[in-house]
């Protein structure tokens, strides 16, 4: 059995002008990091994410400090827009994938595929300069068993490694790494992949000349992933049921997303 999948094409044209359309008329939330409730660290400052993202099935505000069990697991996923119907049966697919391919041990009982986090990667144009914000530190993504990746627009150099920590002086060791390219598919988990190793990108290319029609001012967007996670369904609740401080710490967002979502107007009706 094996803990990596990684497919070429995996998406059709057809199902990418649906995805494209689809992500393309999206508003994503360029978020700050830190808020009252979670203020920054000593010595550190309020900073933006590098770039704007949306989600699907749960939101993870940046500034509720995510998800991360075991410890972090309460009022982390507010409750969110659920797949489209087309998105849906490609999830089901990959799951049907991991199954037939992984170890067993690494699937987590009822391990579903049911939230995503969509970056769009790509420049800022602040000043009338162009600063390029596509790439992403080293890190690991919390939620338990596999995760699944699908990109779309310019390749994007994905690598698996080994932290260096808090050495900054020593690099990190590049394990594997992938160029991620428009419409693949790669899925990881298990002991090594997903559990030991960090994994980060890189760069991304600026070849396509294509950027995509994304409802963000002044930001260029050449290349959108989508990472599909499991968080288990009791630990994703609804906006209302936040404490009060944590609903004021997100509640501009929510405001934002209700403006053009049917979903979260509905979420903030107290």
């Amino acid at each position: 059995m094996k803990n990596l999948i990684f497919e070429e094409n995996y998406i059709s044209k057809s199902l990418r002008v649906q995805f494209v359309d689809y992500l393309e008329g999206l508003t994503p939330l360029w978020e700050n990091r830190f808020s009252e409730s979670n203020p920054p660290p000593k010595g550190d400052q309020q900073r933006k994410l590098l770039r704007p993202v949306y989600w699907l099935g749960n939101w993870q505000f940046a500034c509720l400090n995510y998800y991360h069990p075991p410890r972090g697991i309460d009022y982390r996923c507010v409750e969110a827009e659920p797949f489209p119907d087309f998105m849906q049966r490609v999830v089901d697919d990959v799951e049907n994938k991991v199954r037939n391919e992984f170890s067993p041990s690494d699937i987590p009982h009822k391990w579903h595929l049911n939230t995503c986090l969509v970056n769009y990667y790509g420049t800022e144009v602040r000043d009338n300069q162009t600063i390029d914000l596509a790439r992403v530190g080293e890190h690991k993504d919390f939620e338990p068993g596999p995760v699944a990746s699908i990109s779309f627009g310019d390749r994007a150099l994905f690598q698996f490694v080994e932290s260096s920590g808090r050495d900054r002086a020593q690099k990190s060791k590049v394990i594997l790494q992938q160029w991620l390219s428009d419409s693949c598919l790669q899925v990881f988990g298990g002991e090594k992949f997903k559990k030991k190793l960090f994994h980060r990108v890189q760069r991304v290319e600026e070849k396509s000349g294509k950027p995509f029609q994304v409802k963000v001012e002044n930001f260029i967007t050449r290349r959108i992933n989508l990472t599909f996670r499991y968080v288990p369904t009791e630990h994703i609740k609804p906006y209302r049921l936040f404490p009060e401080n944590l609903q004021r710490d997100v509640h501009e967002y929510m405001l934002k997303l209700s403006e053009k979502s049917s979903f979260f107007q509905e979420q903030i009706k107290l």
